[in-house]
């Protein structure tokens, strides 16, 4: 690295490749911006994803794309207006930046995770490079301040937004009927309540500790036999770990009763309508993954439309995250640590230097949540 550029990792769709790039040192070119020193990047499905380029657009006059969306940092300059941060505060930025129309009420309201025109920009995704670089530039709104006691587990924050927003949906949409059981603490609001997690990986496992702290009887239903690693720290959260490979659905319906909620983390399409058919009485279903474009599958659509009427069920998608579900997932993450310490730290199965990108990104998926790490 010099003073006019640094590391990163990004993809060139024109070329189709994924490479070790030298990018532009980014400098505070407004009052309310800060530079970060990137501490560490999640690897996700996403990243892999736009390195087989079935997405992932490069910046207008870029040919190429930053990858990484999930990341923390620690502020080393802050702008002449920024009033919230200081240097050496860590940080966890946001993905998505809003659309530029006037007509998008959404984003106008801060709210680009329900944006009407689809012209928003995401970090490490669509229109503007990512955070798999030594450093970056970023506008205070889009920053997140994260205590220093969180600083092992926090690159996990931007992955857990996803529960948090989807149960911030599920509360929501579930207001049509007295389904809540009254309470105001989220460490019971679940209770009574049985909720189903589709997938073990690390949003599946955030999810399940989420649903497990909001008090809900809550069962992870993945593929893999046990034993292994993730029904391990599934059962010791006390969350119960079933194997799809050795339940079949009907012994899995038998076993768990009425399921009030159903959290999709696992972005296959199959086994998340097989498993809509056992969804009970009242319950939501809330897809969260993104299958590939793949050829069409069978459903039984007249009997699936018949039960979502008749039992009164909801199906609803969420994807990304506004500031509250950040906010929620490093107050969660905290109590977490705090409840189940080794188990949180196991989510991060490895630790890998960027020059390791390829083996990441390209290789084949290995643990949980893997994580490139900048600086120490």
């Amino acid at each position: 690295m010099n003073n006019g550029s640094m590391r990163a990792v990004g993809v060139i769709p024109g070329r189709r490749e994924v490479a070790l790039l030298d990018h532009a040192m980014p400098r505070v070119s407004a009052p309310t911006q800060l530079k970060i020193r990137t501490i560490e990047v999640g690897i996700c499905g996403t990243d892999r994803e736009i390195c087989s380029f079935a997405y992932g657009t490069p910046p207008d006059g870029s040919d190429y794309l930053v990858l990484g969306h999930e990341a923390l940092g620690e502020v080393v300059e802050v702008g002449a207006g920024v009033t919230t941060f200081k240097t050496g505060d860590l940080v966890v930025p946001t993905v998505r930046r809003p659309c530029p129309h006037d007509h998008c009420p959404s984003c106008r309201e801060a709210r680009q995770d329900f944006c009407f025109t689809g012209d928003f920009t995401e970090r490490g995704i669509k229109m503007t490079h990512g955070y798999m670089t030594e450093y970056f530039v970023e506008d205070q709104v889009h920053l997140n301040f994260v205590p220093q006691e969180l600083r092992d587990v926090a690159v996990l924050v931007e992955p857990l937004t996803v529960a948090e927003k989807a149960l911030a949906q599920v509360w929501q949409v579930q207001q049509r009927l007295p389904w809540n059981n009254g309470s105001t603490s989220d460490a019971t609001r679940g209770a009574g309540k049985t909720a189903v997690v589709l997938g073990a990986g690390p949003v599946g496992i955030l999810g399940a500790m989420t649903l497990v702290a909001n008090g809900f009887k809550t069962f992870v239903y993945s593929r893999s036999a046990e034993p292994n690693p993730k029904a391990d720290l599934v059962n010791s959260i006390g969350a119960k770990y079933i194997s799809s490979d050795t339940t079949a659905l009907a012994e899995f319906a038998r076993q768990v009763g009425n399921i009030d909620l159903v959290y999709e983390a696992v972005g296959v399409a199959k086994i998340s309508f097989d498993v809509m058919k056992v969804l009970g009485l009242n319950g939501v279903f809330v897809f969260t993954g993104i299958p590939p474009h793949k050829p069409a599958i069978p459903i039984e659509a007249d009997s699936l439309m018949r039960q979502i009427v008749l039992m009164n069920q909801a199906i609803i998608g969420t994807v990304n995250a506004d500031r509250i579900a950040f906010e929620n997932a490093i107050r969660d993450l905290g109590i977490f640590k705090q409840r189940w310490p080794d188990a949180l730290r196991k989510v991060i199965t490895g630790r890998h230097p960027l020059e390791n990108y390829r083996e990441l990104l390209l290789g084949k998926a290995t643990g949980i949540k893997n994580v490139v790490t900048l600086a120490g």
